[in-house]
């Protein structure tokens, strides 16, 4: 048996080594990961080949979308199709595919930035959500402090959100995820939140126990669960500090604490973390963590080494 972390309904087996790439390949770090209908694991990395595609059991698939992207940031799996949505902030784009490659739409304007904090998008886009009816939400970013919200075929319909801490504003606005109820989860990150906000933008609530909130994902049970990664401490001042992540967090859609998984302390331990950046499960149960860990890596060492970067949780049966 491998190391096990978690306790109760939430008690996971780390599968170690998970992810066989071909020899001379290198994930440099895993940014975002999605799951589809059949369990294949799409990990959107950093270096030579950005979509790996992996079976459930880790083998090698394929990869495809070499020289399309500049930086991969996020996933999210069509519902109703057997599509992909890519977010590039580098390129400040979102493309939808087919899951071999062939690009069915996109959003942006591919090397071409909005104005900064301009609100018109993108300006280094993070992350979509796919709403019931199929409306993309994309969250705008790094260089914005907006949602905006499209048509199924990509017409622009409204944005919301400004730079600040109060309700519907943003500090980084990192990803989002939708409910089945079509409710939007944003991760607000250096405001260390999430905001909740219904279909037409409008606050709904908040939850504050996080610290940097960073990956999202909504289940779709019918009481979903929230999984969300969170960063550790950024700054010299508190890189030390324990219990602050990163961490994953399993919270109710009502935003009330049900698990956290990891350490008090990040590191390359089975049981810790780095930087988990990306969230998806499977039909099991079973959470696959993308961890930016070159460029977390980058702040600490001189030169970075590659360090983990993709992880698979093995949800055990409670009581087992």
């Amino acid at each position: 048996m491998g190391v096990v972390i978690g306790s109760g309904q939430f008690t996971y087996e780390v599968a170690e080594g998970w992810g066989r790439l071909p020899d001379g390949w290198s994930y440099r770090e895993v940014a975002a990961v999605g799951v589809d209908r059949q369990d294949r694991v799409y990990a959107f990395s950093r270096g030579d080949h950005p979509v790996i595609v992996f079976d459930r059991d880790g083998n090698f698939l394929r990869s495809w979308g070499e020289g399309l992207f500049t930086r991969a940031h996020g996933v999210a799996m069509g519902l109703s199709d057997d599509t992909i949505y890519l977010t590039d902030d580098g390129d400040h784009t979102v493309r939808k595919c087919t899951l071999d490659g062939k690009i069915l739409l996109t959003l942006g304007i591919p090397g071409k930035p909005a104005p900064y904090q301009s609100g018109e998008p993108f300006n280094r886009c993070t992350h979509i959500a796919l709403s019931p009816k199929n409306e993309i939400y994309v969250s705008d970013g790094y260089g914005n402090s907006r949602v905006h919200k499209y048509s199924p075929d990509g017409k622009l319909l409204f944005s919301w959100g400004e730079p600040g801490s109060d309700p519907g504003q943003f500090n980084i606005v990192h990803n989002i995820c939708a409910d089945k109820d079509g409710y939007l989860y944003v991760a607000d990150r250096e405001n260390h939140r999430v905001q909740v906000f219904d279909p037409n933008g409008k606050f709904e609530a908040q939850w504050h126990n996080l610290h940097r909130p960073c990956a999202l994902y909504m289940d779709v049970g019918p009481n979903p669960l929230c999984y969300i990664g969170e960063l550790g401490p950024g700054m010299p001042v508190n890189k030390d500090i324990p219990n602050l992540g990163p961490r994953l967090s399993i919270l109710d859609h009502k935003g009330n604490l049900l698990a956290r998984l990891g350490d008090i302390r990040g590191g390359e331990a089975p049981r810790r973390f780095i930087a988990p950046h990306g969230l998806a499960l499977d039909s099991r149960g079973n959470i696959y963590v993308g961890e930016v860990s070159w460029t977390i890596a980058g702040q600490h060492l001189k030169p970075p080494r590659e360090l983990r970067s993709l992880q698979k949780l093995v949800k055990r049966r409670w009581g087992a």
